[in-house]
């Protein structure tokens, strides 16, 4: 639960989510659930030229599980939030 509670911190952020197919879709975090689903609007994809069947998509909903990363705004982490939840040392 620690990356779901972590995650609902960054709704209303900027996010750029990798998919395991390398395309790459930045919008803004609408929501997440304990899955890891993500619900992006306003979406852009990154490298456009080569996914032009995406270029009308203005809301996404991504699967957990075809999620490879989430590249993270460095001022909205909240890394205090993390260290509480990595246990003790």
């Amino acid at each position: 639960m620690l990356f779901f509670s972590f995650f609902k911190t960054l709704v209303d952020s900027e996010v750029t989510v990798e998919l395991k197919n390398d395309i790459q879709i930045k919008g803004i975090l609408k929501s997440v659930d304990q899955y890891l689903n993500i619900k992006l609007d306003d979406i852009q994809v990154v490298e456009e030229l080569k996914y032009p069947h995406l270029s009308s998509v203005k809301n996404v909903f991504i699967r957990g599980s075809v999620v490879r990363y989430v590249h993270l705004p460095g001022g909205a982490v909240d890394t205090t939030l993390l260290e509480d939840g990595r246990g003790p040392s």
